[in-house]
This record gives structure tokens, sequence and C-alpha cells, in this order.
């Protein structure tokens, strides 16, 4: 018996009724109608109606419409095999940390802090971090799109050897910078720096962002990427079950946006496929009664901030591949669910997340099939892992099997 939770980053269902400025955001069902429009055909990508039958058998398409309240053109199932539902958020955000801790019983009452839009950090942050980095200067500080900005700004950091930091709507503080050109280990180190100057500020992250590429149109990211987040305010699902002695498997950046509190099995991976082979890795060798929590990034990394539609599609259409594969490997009494952390509708202007609903679809080869409809927090995702895997019940969220 063991729990498994997939979070496809960013596949909201339907904008929240505090979106605020999202409100008419919908990233899968502007996906899924984006496909039947054929708006979202890529050559040697894909074409067509968008074509996930394994994820619709699970209920992501009953899902979605309960959620959005009226139907997707979308092939209709001829059973359903999982219990499907959607979440609201209590957090009061649309970020990766906010969503990822509701989810494991930890929702986030207070508010982040942020920066404006520009001359976004403040000049006695910048002024410690360039005099205790030994830095001759930053570029950049502002909102901006991380590919965007280092396209623009990639050559002056070769040139000058200063590293380019932005934000954006999150409470974050990114810095990019050449993986050999600056080093990657000076990145992290520089990283490090700024997550502890940052702290007075209450901000959720620092995201080392390397790049390679030596000139304007072949910068591109790496998948070294490393998250510095502060740790959860109260103890996670993570923490309760590794006090409890069992394993705890965080895959991808998940150990980093929980601030390594409660894993004690990392693995790393950086897109899609490689999360993929980890997890599966994990599922035919993880013991009885662990806990194994694998984030799939590509579609809010990739494809949400990019408002690339045909590559959402694309990486919805392989993640469904996968999903047979996956139940083989299940156990008896194994418990996966599949879920996101926020929104980031591909189709909605700008480059940030929106605050939607998520999908939480659960099965294993003893879950019954049922609608369990909408749950008032994300953290009846982890009260209900905590509940299949005996442990003491959390501080938020219900069970819902």
């Amino acid at each position: 018996m063991r729990a498994i939770l997939c979070v496809l980053d960013s596949l909201g269902v339907g904008s929240a009724a505090d979106a605020g400025a999202d409100t008419g955001a919908d990233t899968f069902g502007h996906v899924v109608e984006a496909c039947a429009r054929g708006q979202a055909d890529r050559a040697g990508l894909r074409r067509g109606p968008l074509h996930i039958p394994n994820l619709a058998r699970l209920g992501l398409g009953l899902a979605a419409e309960a959620s959005r309240g009226h139907a997707l053109p979308l092939d209709r199932p001829s059973h359903v095999s999982a219990c499907w539902g959607f979440a609201r958020e209590v957090s009061r955000g649309k970020d990766t940390p906010s969503g990822h801790w509701e989810m494991l019983g930890a929702p986030v009452d207070f508010d982040w802090g942020y920066f404006p839009t520009e001359a976004s950090f403040p000049p006695e942050l910048l002024a410690a971090l360039t005099a205790e980095a030994g830095l001759p200067g930053v570029i950049g500080n502002r909102h901006a799109s991380g590919t965007t900005i280092i396209d623009e700004l990639g050559e002056e950091h070769i040139r000058t050897g200063r590293p380019i930091v932005y934000t954006s709507a999150d409470s974050v503080f990114q810095i990019a910078a050449h993986e050999t050109h600056f080093g990657l280990e000076r990145l992290y180190a520089l990283s490090e720096i700024a997550r502890r100057l940052v702290d007075p500020y209450k901000v959720g992250r620092v995201i080392a962002r390397p790049f390679l590429g030596e000139g304007r149109g072949s910068f591109k990211r790496t998948t070294n990427r490393r998250d510095y987040a502060t740790p959860p305010h109260i103890p996670t699902l993570l923490e309760t079950a590794l006090a409890a002695g069992r394993e705890t498997v965080a895959i991808g950046k998940v150990s980093d946006i929980f601030a390594h509190q409660g894993v004690n099995s990392k693995i790393n991976a950086g897109e899609n496929p490689s999360v993929l082979r980890g997890l599966a890795e994990q599922i035919s060798s993880a013991p009885d009664g662990a806990l194994i929590v694998a984030n799939f990034n590509d579609f809010d990394t990739l494809y949400g901030h990019r408002r690339d539609v045909a590559g959402y599609a694309g990486a919805l259409e392989q993640f469904d591949g996968f999903i047979p594969e996956l139940e083989k490997m299940l156990r008896p009494g194994d418990l996966i669910i599949l879920s996101a952390d926020h929104g980031c509708d591909p189709t909605w202007p700008g480059s940030d997340h929106t605050r939607e609903h998520v999908p939480v679809i659960a099965f294993g080869p003893d879950i019954h099939p049922a609608p369990i409809g909408a749950r008032d927090s994300f953290a009846d995702i982890g009260q209900t892992m905590a509940k299949h895997l005996g442990l003491p019940p959390l501080t938020s969220g219900k069970a819902f099997l």
C-alpha cells in the first residue's frame, strides 16, 4: 500500500470564483477548444482534436466540465475507471509553493511578499547582494518572461559578468546566468546568498536559472534549474510520513519546493520524460507505505508560461500515453492521484500563472470509481493520502476516500 501524487504543473480546469483578473482563464478547457478548432497543430508534434483517451477514461474531461460548468469538445469515455472531481484553492496566491504546500496539508494563510512591475527589487537588496557576492552589478531588475529576458540580455551578461535578475507575478527572485561563462556552482552560491537576503521580504522562492548559448537567438535554459524555497510554515504530509518511518520520495523540483523538509529520497529530473522515468523506477522499487510525489514541470515552464498551446497539447498527449504503463506497475493497495498546483492558461494574456481550480483524479487497483465533487481545498488530497497510508490526520483537508 503506497500513495503517489503526480502534479501536472499548471493544469488548471477553470477559473476560481476569486480569480480576479484571471476570471475566464481555463488552461485545460482552452487547450481542448484550440485543438478542436485546428489551432494547436504543429508539424512533427501533433494535429487535430486533443487525443487523451486514458486521461479521459480516468475522468479528467468530466472533472473539467464540472469545474467550468459546461461541456468540452472532447471524446466521451465509454466508462470511467477513477474517482474524479476538482478542488478550489484556499491559499491566497496562485504560485507553486502555495499550491504544493496546500495539496500536502499546509494551506498558505498569509500573504507572500511581491515586487512591483518596474525597478522591481529594492536598491538596498541589490546592493547587499552585489557586495556580498563580489559582483560588478546586476542587469534586468524587472518583471519578465525568463526566456525573453535571457535572449535580450544574455550577451550583455556574458560581456559584463553581471547576472540577470527578474521577477514575476509570483513571490520570486530569479537569477539567470550562463553555465560556463558565469559558472553553475557560482550561480548556486549566489542564489543561496539571495535566499537569505530576501527572507525579510517574505519571498517564497529564489530560482537559479542557468542557460547556455553564445548569442541572441541561441540562448536556451538548461535543466539544472534549482529552487530555493522558504520552508513550509507547518508540517506537511511529507514530514508526517517521514516521522512515521516511511520512505518519502520527491521527483523533479518537489524537494526544492518543500525546502527539502520531510524528504529522504530526492530524484533529480528535468523535463517530463526524465520525470516519467524516475517515477517508473520508484514505483517499481519503493517499499510498502511509501509516499511518492512527482512534479511534471514542462506543462508550466515550457508551454504555459511561453503561451505555447500546441506544445501544451502535445505534452498532455505524451503523458496520456504513459498511463497504461503506470497502471500496470501499481501493486494491490496502491493509490495514485493526479492533480495540479495552479493554472497557466497558454491562451491567456501575459506569461504569468492563472488562478484556477485543479483536477483531482484518484485511481488504483482497489479504488472504486466515483465522482468526488467539488473539494473545498487542495488539502483534501493530502488528507486522503494520509488516511490511505494509515498516518495521523493532517491539520487541514477532508479525505474523499
